[in-house]
């Protein structure tokens, strides 16, 4: 079996998600990298960067939209602001998401915003 390097973490946490009706997450980053893994449908993956310092108020553009279908495995680094979900209205998406433990093997977290995913981020959520 050959090993891949996307990650040296020796934990990680698995969660399947379903996205029904255009459903998206919210503007987010993972403290450890994550893999997704898509089961049924099609959706995306977008990223966005931060285009000013803000801490919990800040503009952001985005950078790259990936486009996802059942069977594609995608990979994203630690820290990198993204969304994720549904693109058709009347089709459910869904896939596994791995949340991979730090270098420090410290439990992943998610860090959510408030977001026009446009151009505006309003407010970190507690």
């Amino acid at each position: 079996m050959k090993k891949c390097n996307i990650s040296n973490a020796t934990e990680h946490d698995i969660y399947h998600v379903t996205f029904k009706k255009s459903a998206r997450t919210k503007l987010h980053f993972h403290t450890g990298s994550q893999m997704l893994i898509v089961t049924k449908g099609s959706g995306s993956l977008v990223y966005y960067k931060k285009t000013n310092n803000g801490i919990s108020k800040f503009k952001i553009s985005k950078t790259r939209t990936i486009n996802l279908v059942s069977g594609d495995v995608v990979y994203i680094p630690p820290k990198i602001l993204h969304t994720h979900g549904s693109v058709k209205k009347n089709a459910i998406f869904s896939h596994i998401a791995v949340n991979f433990y730090s270098k420090k093997n410290e439990k992943p977290r998610t860090i959510w915003y408030e977001s026009d995913l446009r151009s505006n981020v309003m407010s970190k959520i507690p």
